[in-house]
């Protein structure tokens, strides 16, 4: 019937031809059993490989601090100037107070006395770091030794020294020495006078040159121009004041120092 009906067609659609369906034979492989989902194959297992050490970061390098003594670019900052004021006037305090204490004859004085402790030793010690030199009432002054061998040593350190002093063992205690300071004379007033002016002198150059530091900073901030003229100006009045303010008490002090040295 399928045969009739191809010729049929043929003859009436010459052109056409009609192609026979391919036939389909379905093919039954065998059956292989899956691998389950969390299994995998060697092949295909990803190699571990050692991770390389990240590099260290290093810190940041710390900004460097401005020092504190650096002056600030504030013309009224005057800190450097007080600052060098104050250490001329301590300065010139503790010159003072030693010869107040007795002039060349205090203590300080004959603990900064070499001794030498034996011939063969070249080197030398200071008195007071091998003995204690205590000041006592009146025109006294005691030297405790702190072994009875430095006692001969001190005492030809003391008597070989240029302040004409004569210790004398003390008889109820070996490791002391007993000095009697003499009485001032018109030449110790004198001397002493001498040395306070001195000390005043140095102090007041002291002043002078912390003054000489100020103005030269200020001329430079008003030459670069970080200041306005009249904030240098003002400063520069300051300046002054805080100088002659100075000046004043260092000379208020030698002269203090002055009628107590003529009058002792």
């Amino acid at each position: 019937m399928h045969r009739i009906a191809a010729q049929f067609f043929r003859a009436f659609c010459p052109r056409t031809a009609i192609r026979a369906r391919p036939i389909i034979v379905p093919v039954y492989l065998p059956h292989r059993p899956t691998l389950p989902q969390h299994g995998r194959s060697f092949t295909h297992s990803p190699v571990l490989c050692k991770k390389k050490d990240k590099p260290k970061r290093s810190a940041p390098p710390e900004p460097e601090s401005t020092s504190k003594d650096s002056p600030s670019d504030d013309p009224f900052d005057l800190s450097q100037l007080h600052t060098g004021i104050a250490a001329a006037t301590a300065r010139l305090k503790d010159d003072l107070s030693k010869l107040r204490a007795g002039g060349r004859f205090n203590t300080a004085t004959l603990e900064g006395l070499r001794v030498h402790l034996g011939k063969e030793r070249n080197d030398s010690v200071r008195l007071g770091d091998l003995a204690q030199v205590v000041p006592k009432g009146g025109r006294t002054v005691t030297v405790l030794a702190a072994d009875e061998d430095h006692i001969k040593p001190v005492t030809s350190a003391i008597v070989s020294s240029t302040l004409s002093l004569t210790p004398q063992p003390d008889p109820h205690n070996a490791l002391q020495l007993n000095i009697a300071i003499p009485p001032p004379t018109k030449e110790s007033r004198d001397q002493s006078v001498l040395a306070a002016k001195q000390a005043f002198e140095k102090a007041a150059s002291a002043v002078r040159d912390s003054r000489g530091a100020m103005h030269k900073r200020l001329q430079d901030m008003q030459k670069k121009k970080v200041a306005r003229p009249d904030d240098v100006r003002k400063a520069q009045d300051q300046m002054e004041k805080a100088s002659d303010k100075g000046q004043k008490d260092v000379k208020d002090l030698f002269e203090a120092a002055k009628r107590a040295l003529e009058q002792a």
